[in-house]
C-alpha cells in the first residue's frame, strides 16, 4: 500500500504453481497497447523508494504520495473512456493522458524532494520516476471476447475473458452506472476485472504449506481476540497508516473490525479512546482489509462514490462468515511484547506493479488450507468456503512503531523462523477471513454464479495478488503482557481462542459439503446481538482467560449496538450476502442457506453442517459439538412433521396402554381386599 505506484502489465501469471513473474516490456508505442482495448497504466512506485524520510517532512511527503495515487487513478479512468477516441486518433493516449500524467507526477515528485531537502538529504534519482507507460492488462476487449480458454485454473498462461466479460447475476443488467467509465468487456462488473484466468480450482493445487521446525524452547502458545465480522458495516476508503489526513487515500473500501474510530483523520488519542468491537475491551486494535464483492449487478451505496463504483470497485459487499485473529509464537524461542501503536502492513496493494517481493496474499478453501494460492482466487468445491489468510510480519526492529515506507521497521522471519540481525520476535498476527460464496461460473462470465474479487486501486484490476491487510496495535499494556506470557508458556488463551487450521494439513472433505473436523462450525446466528460474553463464555473484561484444548465453535464477538459507520448498508440486510437459500436447511433467525443446496443431491436438506439441527459425522460428533452453555439455538429434530409424528404416535399409544394397565391392577387389588 505504498504511495505513488501504478500497475504493471497483466499477463504476468504464467501459472499459479510455477511461481513465475513475467515483466516483459510493453509493445513500442502506447497506441498499440490501447488499440488492443485492454491496457493499464504502469508508473514506478515512488513510495517504496523512500526508505528514509525525516519525521519533520513525513506529513507533507505522505500527502504528496497520496496525490500521486490520485493522479494515476484519474488517468486510468480517462484510459477506460478513451477506446473510441484512440480509434480515431492513434496518438490520443500519449497526447491526452500519458504526457499530462508525467508532467503532474514530475511536479509532485519535485515537491517531495524539496520537503525532504529542507530537513535532510534529498534522495537521488526521484526525477526518473515521473514517466509512466501503458502496458497490456491481459483483460481482452469486448471485440475479442469469447469463451475462456481452459477454465481459468492453475496453469492458464494468459488472462482470458469470461463470456462477454459482463456478469449480471440474478438477471440484473450489467451497465448499472458503476463502471466509472468505459472498458466494457474486460471482465467484472466495473469493466476492469476480474477475469477467468484470475481463478484456480483449489483441488488442482498441490499441498504447499510448510511450517518451520520448532526448537525445544519455542514459544508454542496462541492468543486469540474475537472482534466480530464487521456486521455493523464500518467501511471507508481511507488508510490512516499510508495516507493520514487524506480522504479516500486507499481508493478502495476496507472492512474494519476492532477499533471503531479508524478513518483518515484518526489520531493516536482517537484510537486509544475509540470503541472496539472486540469481546475483550482491552483490545482496541484496528484490523482492516479490502472488502470482498460479488460482481452481481448490485448497486451498493458507494456506487457513485470515490473509492467505490467511480473507481471500479463495484458490486455487493460480502460480510465475512467468520474472522479469527490469532497471535502465535516463534519456533526459535520466546517473543517480546509489541510496542503500543505499532503499525504493520502485510502484502502489497500494488503487487501487480511492484512484483511479488512484498506480496503476501494467501487464498484457499475450508478443507484445503494446506494448499495456498498467491495470485489466484480459489474455486472451492460445494460445501467449502473461501478463505483469505494474512500472516503478518513477526520481527520488529526494537525501536520504531512505523517507517517511511511502512515496512522496514518490521520483517518476516526466514524459513527456519529466525529474525534478521537486530530484530526481535514479536507475536505474529494470523488473520483468517472466511466467506460463504459460491464458485463463479466462468463459462458464462459469472451470469449463473457471480464472480468475486477484492477491492483494489483502479489500475490494479482487482488482481488477487494485490490482497493485503493492515494492523495497528492498540492493546492495553497489561493485556499485551498477558498475551506474551500466554504464548511463551505454551498455553491457548484469549476471548476468541480457536485452533489455527493452517497449523495442520487439512484433509479433503470425504464428500461435498463435509468439512474437516478441525474447522470451527458456523456460530449461532443470535450470538452477536444477544450474548454479552466473549466467545469462551467469559465476560469481555476477563483478560487472557485460558481456554480448553478443544474450544467450542468460534462465535463472533458482540459489536457495538450503535456503530458509526462511514458507509452504512443500503438495506437492513446489506451488505451480508447469502450464496443460496433453503427453507429446510436454514439456521433459525439467520436466513442463511446451506452449502448442501449447491451439491449433487447426495445430502438431505438440513443435514449438512451449516443447517439447523445438523448432526455432524460420527468422527466429528465429539470434537466439534458445542457445549450446552455456548449453544443459543434450540436443537431441531431431524425430518419433517410427518416423519416426526410417525415416531411419536407409537410411543404415545404405548404410554396410554401402560397407564390403563396400572389402573386395572389397582382396581383388582381393592376388590380382593
Amino acid at each position: 500500500m505504498l504511495g505513488g505506484g501504478g500497475l504493471i502489465a497483466a499477463n504476468v501469471y504464467a501459472s499459479a504453481t510455477e511461481g513465475g513473474w513475467d515483466q516483459q516490456s510493453a509493445p513500442n508505442g502506447n497506441d498499440r497497447v490501447l488499440a488492443a482495448g485492454a491496457a493499464t497504466i504502469y508508473c514506478p512506485d515512488v513510495g517504496s523508494q523512500l526508505t528514509t524520510v525525516p519525521d519533520e517532512a513525513r506529513e507533507e511527503v505522505d500527502r504528496e504520495l497520496a496525490l500521486l495515487d490520485q493522479q494515476i487513478a484519474a488517468a486510468y479512468q480517462q484510459l477506460q473512456q478513451a477506446a473510441q477516441s484512440q480509434q480515431q486518433d492513434p496518438g490520443f493516449a500519449d497526447g491526452s493522458i500519458m504526457n499530462p500524467l508525467k508532467e503532474k507526477r514530475a511536479a509532485t515528485i519535485e515537491r517531495i524532494g524539496v520537503a525532504i531537502d529542507r530537513v535532510g538529504d534529498r534522495p537521488d534519482g526521484l526525477e526518473a520516476l515521473a514517466d509512466c507507460t501503458l502496458r497490456p492488462s491481459g483483460n481482452q476487449s469486448q471485440g475479442d471476447a469469447g469463451q475462456p480458454q481452459g477454465d481459468g485454473q492453475s496453469g492458464a498462461a494468459t488472462a482470458q475473458p469470461t463470456g462477454d466479460g459482463q456478469p449480471t447475476g440474478n438477471g440484473q443488467p450489467t451497465d448499472n452506472g458503476q463502471s466509472g467509465g468505459g472498458g466494457q468487456g474486460n471482465g467484472g462488473q466495473s469493466g476492469n476485472g476480474p477475469v477467468a484466468a484470475d481463478y484456480a480450482d483449489i483441488t488442482s493445487v498441490q499441498p504447499n504449506v510448510q511450517n518451520p521446525p520448532q526448537q525445544q524452547d519455542a514459544s508454542r502458545g496462541t492468543f486469540s481476540s474475537s472482534c466480530g465480522v464487521n456486521k455493523g458495516g464500518l467501511f471507508n476508503s481511507d488508510n490512516v497508516i499510508v495516507a493520514p489526513g487524506v480522504t479516500n487515500g486507499a481508493h478502495h473500501f476496507h472492512d474494519y473490525v476492532g477499533n471503531q474510530a479508524n478513518n483518515a483523520f484518526a489520531s493516536d488519542d482517537d484510537l486509544a479512546n475509540g470503541d472496539t468491537s472486540c469481546a475483550d475491551q482491552g483490545d482496541k486494535s484496528s484490523y482492516y482489509w479490502p472488502v470482498l464483492r460479488l460482481q452481481n449487478g448490485t448497486r451498493e451505496r458507494d456506487a457513485d462514490a470515490p473509492g467505490g463504483g467511480t473507481e471500479g470497485n463495484a458490486g455487493q459487499i460480502v460480510t465475512p462468515k467468520q474472522v479469527t485473529l490469532t497471535f502465535q509464537g516463534s519456533p526459535r524461542g520466546k517473543v517480546t511484547a509489541m510496542p503500543r501503536l505499532l503499525r504493520i502492513i502485510t502484502g502489497d496493494a500494488k503487487a501487480f506493479v511492484n512484483g511479488p517481493g512484498n506480496a503476501n496474499a494467501s487464498w484457499s478453501c475450508t478443507g484445503f488450507e494446506d494448499r495456498q494460492l498467491k495470485d489466484k482466487y480459489p474455486l472451492c468445491p460445494s460445501g467449502s468456503d473461501v478463505v483469505r489468510t494474512f500472516r503478518f510480519q513477526s520481527c520488529w526492529d526494537g525501536r520504531n512503531i512505523d517507517s517511511a515506507n511502512h515496512r522496514t521497521h518490521v520483517a518476516f522471519a526466514d524459513g527456519n523462523g529466525n529474525c534478521p540481525n537486530g530484530f526481535e520476535a514479536i507475536p505474529q498476527l494470523v488473520q483468517r477471513i472466511v466467506y460463504d460464496v459460491d464458485a463463479p461460473s466462468l463459462q458464462d462470465g459469472g451470469r449463473t454464479s457471480a464472480l468475486f474479487a477484492v477491492d483494489s486501486f483502479p489500475e490494479q484490476l482487482h488482481k488477487p495478488v494485490t490482497d493485503h491487510g493492515d494492523f495497528i496495535n492498540v492493546f492495553d499494556e497489561d493485556l499485551m503482557n498477558k498475551m506474551v506470557d500466554c504464548i511463551n508458556s505454551g498455553r491457548t488463551c484469549g476471548s476468541g481462542a480457536a485452533p489455527d487450521p493452517s497449523e495442520e494439513p487439512s484433509q479433503e472433505p470425504s464428500k461435498p459439503g463435509e468439512e474437516p473436523s478441525q474447522e470451527p462450525s458456523d456460530p449461532p446466528a443470535s450470538a452477536p446481538e444477544t450474548s454479552p460474553t466473549g466467545d469462551d463464555g467469559s465476560a469481555p473484561g476477563d483478560n487472557a482467560t485460558e481456554q480448553p484444548t478443544e474450544p467450542p465453535a468460534d462465535t463472533p464477538a458482540t459489536e457495538p449496538e450503535n456503530p458509526a459507520p462511514t458507509l452504512a448498508p443500503a438495506t437492513s440486510e446489506a451488505p451480508r450476502v447469502y450464496a443460496s437459500t433453503s427453507a429446510a436447511g436454514t439456521k433459525s433467525g439467520s436466513g442463511k442457506g446451506t452449502k448442501e443446496d449447491k451439491g449433487d443431491g447426495n445430502q438431505s436438506a438440513g443435514s449438512g453442517q451449516d443447517g439447523a439441527g445438523s448432526v455432524p459425522p460420527a468422527d466429528q460428533a465429539g470434537a466439534n459439538a458445542p457445549s450446552a452453555a455456548a449453544e443459543t439455538e434450540p436443537q431441531a429434530v431431524q425430518g419433517g412433521l410427518a416423519e416426526t409424528g410417525a415416531h411419536l404416535w407409537p410411543a404415545a399409544i404405548g404410554a396410554v396402554l401402560v397407564t390403563a394397565g396400572f389402573v386395572l391392577l389397582r382396581r383388582m387389588g381393592r376388590r380382593s381386599v
